[in-house]
Parts: structure tokens; C-alpha cells; sequence
């Protein structure tokens, strides 16, 4: 053990910078304990939650907003066509009526061979731009009230935008600082942290805090407890017996039925999986289990066997959802 010692040592050193970063300075600890570094994604992640909630609300309203000017856009379209068409069917009766394209009061009086026909053609003239008027003055002012609106809407996408790239600057920032303690957290685990097949791996492999990394430490405390058919501890779980006790630490009360669970939750994908996540099976629901990172879940599999660690790779997924 003594020759692997020093590059133990360079890795810790490297990660603690990280907390001293995070904790906002202090004396860096050469031996963190995992109860110690999870302690510090705890406040990361009580720094990341809140902006990835603004993140969420600030990206909706984006998306909203730019939609909205889309429709905008659309609508305005075939106003404008509309003002184009009355401007050239006006422009078309100017020249059937006097053979020299759209006129104006000046070529009226110009063009007259005499008072009579000048008089004439200013009252066909002035027939003329009232029909114009008449023709485009309701498409005008329904283009000009969607321009306006359009140009209000763009201002706000404008501030929202800077809004978005802001918080997604921090929540990366945060992201990536989370990143490096989860390094260091298994580095103090050592290899991989397990304790046997029911456990074969550190439990949970990813920590993220929140009420999610509440629920997944609390399911990876019951490995080893046996399967009990309808049981909710504390002496024996079922499947959906063990995630509701899981997220009742966390706060959040489960119903004790997958079905009811899957009702209850809000769907994620696979992408977006975190610690705490629930994992349903097959097509009827009768199976689930909660999602611990690294692809590893913590589940009460059948009678005779006891609430272990497994993969979810090769199982017959339907769906993860998210409570709270």
C-alpha cells in the first residue's frame, strides 16, 4: 500500500481544492470521509437547485415567447400581402382609367385638356384614393397592432435570452464543480466501494443531494433487508414498499402501489435520470425500483431474495419518473 500512497495523496489534494472552493475557503482536509465530501455536494447542490428552477421557468418562457413571435410572424404575412394586392389593384385602375400608370393631383392638372375634364378626372382621382383608403385602412391597422406587438414581444425574448445564457453559465459552473467531487467522493470510497453481491458498488454510485440524493441514500441504507410481499419495513420491503420509504425520508410521500406511484410522479427521460429517480418495468407497471447514478438501481427484486443494488441495463424499462 505504501508505493500507491503519493498518487492517493496528488488525486485528494487536487479535489480538495474543490471543497475549499465550494466551502469559501478554509484549512482543505487530506482525508475527506465520504460523509464529509457528500456533506459538500449537499451545499452545491443547495446553490444548483434554485438556479436550475430559475433555469427551468426563465428557458419555458423563452421558448413560450419565441413561439408566440413565430405565430406573429405568420400573421402578419398575409396582412402585408393583402396591403401589396390593394396597392396594386389601385395602381391597375389608375392605368385603365388614364393610361399613365398611378397618379397624382399634379399629373391630373397637368394632364387636363380642359376645365371640364379637369374637373372630371380630380373627382374620379379623389374616388380613387378613397377606395384606396377603404380598400387597405382595416388591413393597415391589424399590421401595424401585430407589428407592435411582435416588437414588444421581441424586447422581452431579447431580456430573456440574456437571462437564459446567464443561468446556464452558473448552472454549468455548479455542474462542473459537482462533477469534481463526485471524482473525489469515489476516490475516498476506494475502488468501488462495495460490500458484496447485494451491494457491489458504492451506494449510491452518484450523489447530487436534495430530496433525490435524500431518497437514494435512504434505499441504499435498506440493502440486505429481505423481500416482504406488501411490506413497507422495517423489517422486510417490497418494490414499491421500499421507494415510498425511501422518499418519505426526503419528505415526499408515495402510495403504496406502483401504479399509483407512476400516477403520482412526473415523467423524465433517460437523459435526465438522477439519484432518486423511480424505474418502472414491464407494460402492467408491477415492477419498479429507484435510481442510485452510474446506471445502477437499489430495488426489493422477489420473495426469497433481499434488497440489493442491480443494473438497469437488459431489463424491459417503461418508463422513470420523478417525484416531488
Amino acid at each position: 500500500m505504501l508505493p500507491r500512497r503519493p498518487h492517493r495523496l496528488t488525486l485528494l489534494a487536487a479535489a480538495t481544492g474543490v471543497l475549499a472552493v465550494l466551502a469559501g475557503g478554509g484549512a482543505a482536509r487530506a482525508e475527506p470521509t465520504p460523509a464529509q465530501v457528500e456533506q459538500q455536494i449537499d451545499e452545491a447542490w443547495n446553490q444548483l437547485e434554485p438556479i436550475i428552477e430559475q433555469y427551468n421557468q426563465v428557458h419555458t418562457l423563452l421558448k413560450d415567447n419565441q413561439a408566440k413571435t413565430a405565430v406573429l410572424q405568420r400573421q402578419l404575412q398575409p396582412l402585408q400581402d393583402q396591403v401589396d394586392a390593394a396597392m396594386g389593384a389601385v395602381s391597375e385602375l389608375s392605368v385603365r382609367a388614364f393610361k399613365r400608370g398611378r397618379i397624382t393631383a399634379l399629373d391630373v392638372v397637368l394632364g387636363a385638356e380642359s376645365p371640364d375634364a379637369l374637373l372630371g378626372q380630380l373627382a374620379v382621382a379623389n374616388a380613387m384614393a378613397r377606395n384606396q383608403r377603404a380598400a387597405i385602412e382595416e388591413v393597415l391597422v391589424a399590421r401595424d397592432r401585430l407589428a407592435g406587438d411582435k416588437r414588444a414581444l421581441d424586447a422581452v425574448i431579447a431580456q430573456q435570452a440574456e437571462q437564459d445564457a446567464e443561468l446556464a453559465a452558473k448552472k454549468q459552473d455548479i455542474e462542473a464543480k459537482i462533477g469534481d467531487l463526485q471524482k473525489l467522493r469515489q476516490q475516498v470510497y476506494g475502488n468501488d466501494g462495495g460490500t458484496g453481491a447485494l451491494r457491489p458498488v458504492a451506494c449510491p454510485v452518484d450523489y447530487l443531494g436534495g430530496p433525490g440524493g435524500t431518497a437514494a441514500k435512504k434505499a441504499c441504507s435498506l440493502i440486505g433487508k429481505p423481500y416482504v410481499w406488501g411490506a413497507a419495513g422495517p423489517n422486510g420491503y417490497d418494490c414499491s414498499g421500499l421507494t415510498l420509504t425511501a422518499w418519505a425520508a426526503a419528505g415526499v410521500t408515495l402510495r403504496h402501489y406502483t401504479r399509483w406511484q407512476w400516477d403520482q410522479t412526473k415523467p423524465v427521460s433517460k437523459a435526465e435520470l438522477r439519484p432518486g429517480d423511480l424505474v418502472f418495468f414491464y407494460s402492467d407497471l408491477h415492477h419498479m425500483g429507484l435510481y442510485v447514478g452510474g446506471g445502477w438501481m437499489v430495488h426489493a427484486p422477489t420473495t426469497g431474495d433481499y434488497v440489493r443494488m442491480a443494473k438497469l441495463d437488459g431489463r424491459p424499462i417503461t418508463g422513470y419518473r420523478r417525484p416531488g
